[in-house]
């Protein structure tokens, strides 16, 4: 029995093993993220691990991340600065018509439902488009239509994600505020592993049975 729970390969050393992978993960993300502009690569070295973490593909946590973080730099970059410039308008409009006083309010009640539309499209692309950099390869362009086709074509599953991870939060700090240490601990990646677990499944749907790191539109 002793030996059976000291042994590396059971499933609680393994449980364990996927946690300290993640605080890992979330140590270099932060660091890796300190230039700002950097976050786009980063977030995709995250996703890269934790969808190999859900599968249970073996290899090292730290490599994997820098490997993920060279390859993909220059597109995930250009990604990331463009969902950025995107989010900054689309939030900046939503203040506007919340704040903005000499308009009718029909007006404002249309212009913010827009908006929110706009923000509800951007939040799915933002879900998705970074565990596609790190899984298929395509130009920027595509990658980021792959992500919004993704994100409509699996609207339930966006739904499920962007509820999760907001309620994770929300209960931390109103309902279970003593798991806050965990939830800075842990941080983004500890999402990312949690959202990987449906992004498998989808990606699954759109790849050969024999795979490669990255694969483009024409193999899947």
């Amino acid at each position: 029995m002793l030996s059976g729970l000291f042994n590396y390969d059971n499933p609680v050393w393994r449980f364990i093993g996927k946690f300290f992978d993640i605080l890992i993960l979330n140590i270099l993300w932060m660091v890796c993220s300190i230039p700002i502009f950097t976050i786009g690569a980063s977030t995709t070295a995250v996703y890269y691990v934790t969808l190999k973490l859900v599968r249970d593909e073996e290899g090292s946590t730290v490599k994997a991340f820098f490997k993920s973080f060279r390859e993909n730099f220059k597109q995930a970059t250009a990604i990331w600065i463009v969902l950025l410039i995107t989010g900054i308008i689309i939030a900046g409009d939503l203040y506007f018509f919340i704040r903005v006083q000499n308009v009718s309010p029909t007006l404002r009640m249309v212009m913010l439902a827009i908006f929110a539309g706009f923000g509800l499209i951007w939040s799915g692309i933002a879900l998705f488009v970074f565990p596609l950099q790190c899984r298929f390869y395509n130009p920027v362009r595509r990658t980021l239509f792959n992500a919004f086709f993704m994100s409509i074509r699996h609207f339930l599953q966006t739904i499920g994600i962007l509820v999760i991870d907001l309620a994770i939060p929300a209960l931390a700090f109103f309902v279970l505020p003593m798991i806050q240490p965990f939830l800075f601990l842990f941080g983004f990646p500890l999402f990312a592993f949690i959202n990987s677990f449906m992004f498998v499944g989808i990606f699954d749907k759109y790849m050969p049975k024999q795979t490669e790191e990255h694969v483009t539109d024409s193999e899947a």
